[in-house]
Formats: C-alpha cells, structure tokens, sequence
C-alpha cells in the first residue's frame, strides 16, 4: 500500500473508488487475456522494516526525525514512529547478470542499514531487527504514536468504524495474554522481512501455491518473535498477532465464519491471479481511497500501461500471507509474489539466508511435484503453517508426498537439497547458494532460531533478581551488541545481565517496573479471605477488583488491624466494607519522580496502576525505596566529579 495521498471516504466516493476498482480489474483481465506481461526475465526483491530504540533499549518514536536524516528515498514510514522501513531494489534472479544477486541483496541491506543507524544514533537512537521488539509496552501504542500520515489514521478510523468496538487479543503460549485495544498500533508491533518473486502470467498459478506450501518450512526455521508485551507466546507470534491488528470483522461476520483481512487463504489458486483479486474484492469493502483520474481501459486501446492504483491500493489493505502484486519495471508490467512470512531478524546474513531456502525453494518445488494443489489438501498446508508459527523447529509438517515429517528433518534431507538444486539450476553462484543455505543448516542443526535464543536468554536470567521488564532490556541489549558483528544467531552466545547498561533508563516510568504478577479480591469476599491472603504471600496490600476486571479499590494492613481491634470478626465483613474506594492511582506511563512525590506527600505504601479502568499493576514503597538506594549508590560512585545522567528522586528541603 504504497500512496500516502489516501483518506477516510464517505458513502458516495466508496462507490466511486469501488467502481475505479473494478475498472482496474477488468483492464488486468484483458491484459492477461492479450499476454502483455514480462515473462523473459525472473527478478527477486526485499523490504526491511526495523523498530528504533532509544538507550534504555525501549521504542524510540524517532521515525520522522531519522528519515529527515536520511533523505532518502530508499527509506519510509511504517505505522508507528518508532519504526522504518528500507526497500531494495529488484535484482534480477540468477543467469549471467544475476549469479551474484543474494551477495548483492546482503550488501546492499547492509549498506542501507548502516546509513539509518548512523541517522538514528544522531538522535540518540539506533536500530533492531527483530520481529517482534520484546520491551514493547501497551502504553507505546497509542494514537500518539502512529506516524502522522494521513494513509494510517484514516486506515485506523475505517476499520473502527467496521467493527463498532475495540480489538482484542486473546494468545496463548508459555504465558497468556488477554488484552483490549482500541486502535490499530497493536499491527506496529511487528516487522517483517519480506520477500518478492517475480512470475510470468502462464506460470503465476503454480508458483503462487508453491509459495503457500514452503511458507511454513521456511517460517519453522526463521521464527524470531516469542515475546510480546512481556508474554511469551507463539515462536512466530507476529502472525497470530496480525490477524487480530487490522480484524475488521464484526461479531455477525465471526459467527459465519468470514475470513480475516490477514490471511493464509482457503483454497488453492485455480485458473489465475483473478480468482485471488475477485475473492478480495468480494470478501471485504473499500476501506479508504484517493482520487483516481486514470482510465485503464483508455490506456490500454492507446496501447498503454495502466498503473492499475485503485486496483492496488485496495490490494493493500488485504494481508495474504502471500500477497499478488502488480507491477510495472522499466515500463513492462509483471506479477510477483509478495511474501509476507518472514520476521525481521536476527541478521541481516541470517535474513538473507531466508530469502536463499525460499527463493531456492520456489526455483525448484514446481520441478519436483508439479502443482501443489494437485497432490495435497489445502487444509494441511494451512495447518502447516499455524503449526511453524506455534512451534517454530518444534512443529510437525504433512508434506506434499503425503508423509508427516519433524520440521527439522523436512528441511535437512529434502528442502535444502531441493533449494540447493533450484538456486544452481538458475544460475546462482554455486559457493553463495552454499554459503547461505548453509547458515540454515547450521540453524537447524543446533535448533538455535532468534526466538529460540530470545527464550533461553530470558531463562538464563531468572535468577538475577532483576524485574522481568529489566530481564527484556538485558535481552534486547544482548540483541543489539551480537546483530551486528556479522555473525549468523546459531553462533551466538545467549544474553545474560548488561554490566555497561544504564540501568536508569528502564526506570523512567512505573509501567516499566511495577509488579504486574498480583493477587487480586473482590467486594463481595468475606474478609476473612484477604487475612488468610495476608498471612500466606506476607504482603500488606491487596487491590480489589469488580468480577468484569474494572478496577475497584484497595484494602490494606492497616484496614485490618483497626478492624480486629474493634472486635469485628472478619467472618462478618466483607472486603468493600473496609476497602478504599476512591484510592491514589497512576498509570503505566506516570513518572517514577511523580509516583514517588505521591506517596512521600500522601504517606502511601502502595500506589495501583491501573489503564483505563482495569488493574495492570501495583508499586510499593519498598520498590521505590530499593531504586532510590540504587540510584544514590550510582550517584556515589560518581563522585569523582562526573555527574549522574539521571535524577529520579525528587531533591526535599
């Protein structure tokens, strides 16, 4: 979706844009029908979106300020402004001009991404790649953060207008989460590495389901998002995460079963790239829309080439795993195919590794079992692919002979060889396609993926008596000071605690420390519950909550003992006889300063956090105290005349 001149439309220029859509679809029809399509060439390409991140290894909303940096075109926005997004430029894919094009993609990208990282650091910024970032918090996605582009504002405003109410995220994996959002942004969560494939008109149909089968093989050994706000989930959450990003679907649609405008799909394709084009069409409305001066047809009986932009833009606001495409290059029109699997990350070596197995695989599969959708059933290759995004090297695979294989033995004795073979065979630099596809191997091999070395870091941490928020600093951290020496993740050694981090900066806000691991009561709760509660965990605060989740006050030790000295027993009382009603509260995004001023001035020992109406967490005194202890021995240490970076504590008279 790459025009920016785009808004919200109202109900007479839906019809107007739809019917320009239409336009566009029967222009495509003819130009297929009359073979007008590039078909002599095969060309490969990429697009690199990347999260920036400020010191303390959070997001840094720094986009529009790094892109002023850069002037460049090679650079954009992507939804949020703490991200980027780089393309290349398409290369042609193997002969005599494009033996070498994976070595150049790899350089190229490097290039690319040493120019933002020199913008970014200009503004003490620098950039991940990793497709999910794990320090990430709800208070990062709000409206304030997507980029001030009118294409995602009025994107977000359609499809609220759609679905009459929030989205929500319901995820299970190692943890759980159940979160309510009411914008778009969750989609900026993810960043992807993402893979096109130029294909002739007469051979679009059987690389596009070649396309459909291999995703999830080569996702299983690239999965490199575990984490996502502070949960781990899925190996590769980003996809079930996506889904529920941009779901438009209301709850009548849910209940039929309508398909997600994120999508594996439901079926192989047939005949050709229209059946994909008509089915969108059908399946989900204009959402927003530009002034289209251009008629396709006109052109074409001039003997022209139609941008197709109606055509295009809708295209873009449907996310098939594997998306069609439409082209034009150097004048021609071409089809592609868009692959949208792969997360950003590790490396940029281990990126293009990826791209090696799919671009190999999609060179070679066709050759070896002839259309896909004649030997297997579309619901394995479905269920194939959730299983890579579950499980990653852990999933379980029908192939297309029929056999059920382990993720890592389809991909050691039947993938690589047959990638190997696809690379060669088009005329791939024999010792490139052995390089790369070797780093997959090794990957494999050692069953070290990005999301697999993310979870054994974070497990190697557990006893350092650290927050879990500072855990995914240290992780983060550990991410940035290996993604750039040039070596692959299966290489790398796991992160463990950052002695050189200013551990200042994840202490900035309450959200980034508070205790979200809490027991909870409700009013109607004998009293005698809370005592016993007490008692058990040694704690002095227990937040009381309504059974839907809102938030409703807090009862402490004190409460207690006043009680118990009046002789009440407990058995008699229920907890909103007692509890504070209307209690101090701060939200995630509070300063520490400003939390702590709070309780030193109201003589509190605990303040709740809560988000709108729910309970997200709760800081204590004690916690505050021990950062203040940390931070006056930090300041002591600097007595040799540096001043300390950063003051938390509010100075008194």
């Amino acid at each position: 979706m790459g025009q920016l001149d785009v808004a919200e439309i109202d109900q007479h220029k839906m019809r107007t844009f739809t019917r320009r859509v239409l336009a566009d679809l029967q222009a495509l029809e003819l130009m297929l029908a009359e073979g007008v399509f590039e078909k002599d060439v095969r060309r490969v390409g990429a697009e690199q979106e990347m999260f920036l991140v400020d010191r303390g290894n959070q997001p840094a909303p720094k986009a529009m300020e790094v892109l002023a940096e850069l002037n460049s075109s090679a650079f954009t926005t992507e939804l949020a402004r703490f991200n980027l997004e780089a393309n290349l430029p398409p290369y042609v894919f193997g002969g005599a001009s494009g033996a070498f094009c994976l070595r150049q993609m790899e350089t190229d990208l490097n290039t690319l991404l040493g120019q933002a990282r020199a913008a970014a650091q200009k503004h003490a910024a620098d950039i991940v790649l990793t497709g999910i970032l794990p320090t990430l918090k709800l208070s990062d996605l709000g409206i304030e953060n997507m980029c001030p582009v009118p294409r995602y504002h009025a994107l977000n405003k359609a499809i609220l207008k759609l679905t009459r109410g929030p989205f929500r995220v319901r995820l299970k994996g190692t943890d759980e989460l159940d979160i309510i959002h009411d914008n778009v942004m969750l989609e900026s969560c993810n960043t992807s590495f993402q893979l096109r494939f130029q294909a002739a008109a007469n051979e679009f149909v059987e690389l596009y389901n070649a396309a459909q089968v291999i995703s999830a093989p080569v996702l299983a050994c690239a999965v490199n998002s575990p984490i996502l706000l502070e949960k781990r989930l899925w190996q590769e959450t980003r996809i079930a995460l996506f889904q529920h990003s941009v779901d438009d679907r209301t709850g009548a649609e849910l209940a039929r079963g309508r398909q997600a405008r994120v999508r594996f799909g439901s079926d192989w394709l047939r005949h050709s790239i229209l059946e994909i084009f008509r089915d969108d069409i059908a399946r989900f409305r204009v959402l927003i829309g530009t002034d289209v001066e251009e008629d396709p047809l006109a052109v074409l009986k001039a003997g022209g080439i139609p941008q197709l932009a109606a055509l295009r833009l809708h295209n873009g606001t449907v996310y098939r795993w594997n998306r069609p495409c439409y082209g034009i290059q150097d004048g021609k029109p071409h089809l592609r195919i868009e692959n949208r699997v792969l997360p950003a990350g590790p490396t940029v070596l281990d990126e293009v590794a990826n791209g090696a197995l799919f671009f190999g695989l999609m060179a070679a599969i066709t050759d070896t079992y002839g259309d896909p959708s004649k030997v297997m059933n579309f619901d394995d290759a479905a269920g194939n692919f959730v299983s890579a995004a579950r499980l990653g090297l852990k999933a379980h695979f029908t192939w297309l002979d029929g056999r059920t294989y382990t993720a890592p033995e389809l991909i050691l004795n039947t993938l690589l060889p047959l990638a190997s073979q696809g690379l060669k065979s088009r005329g791939i630099d024999s010792s490139d396609a052995d390089r790369y596809l070797g780093v997959v191997e090794e990957r494999v091999k050692s069953g070290q993926t990005g999301a697999q070395w993310s979870l054994s870091s974070l497990a190697g941490m557990r006893q350092k008596g650290v927050t879990p928020h500072g855990r995914l600093r240290w992780l983060v951290s550990g991410l940035r000071a290996r993604q750039w020496t040039g070596q692959p993740v299966h290489k790398w050694t796991l992160a463990g605690e950052d002695p050189s981090e200013d551990w200042r900066h994840g202490y900035r806000t309450v959200g980034q420390f508070m205790l979200q691991d809490i027991y909870t009561v409700q009013p109607d709760d004998p009293l005698d519950l809370v005592i016993s509660m007490m008692d058990w965990v040694k704690i002095r605060y227990i937040p009381v909550e309504h059974p839907d989740g809102r938030f409703a006050g807090m009862v402490d030790l004190g409460q207690m003992l006043r009680l118990l000295a009046r002789g009440r027993p407990g058995n008699e009382v229920t907890v909103s006889e007692v509890m504070d009603h209307a209690p101090a509260t701060v939200t995630p995004g509070t300063a520490t300063v400003e939390a702590l001023a709070r309780m030193r001035d109201q003589g509190l020992g605990c303040l709740p956090v809560v988000q709108g109406e729910m309970l997200v967490g709760i800081v204590t005194k004690k916690a505050l105290l021990d950062l203040a202890i940390q931070l006056m021995e930090d300041q002591l240490r600097d007595l040799d005349g540096k001043p300390a970076e950063t003051t938390l504590v509010p100075s008194t008279p």
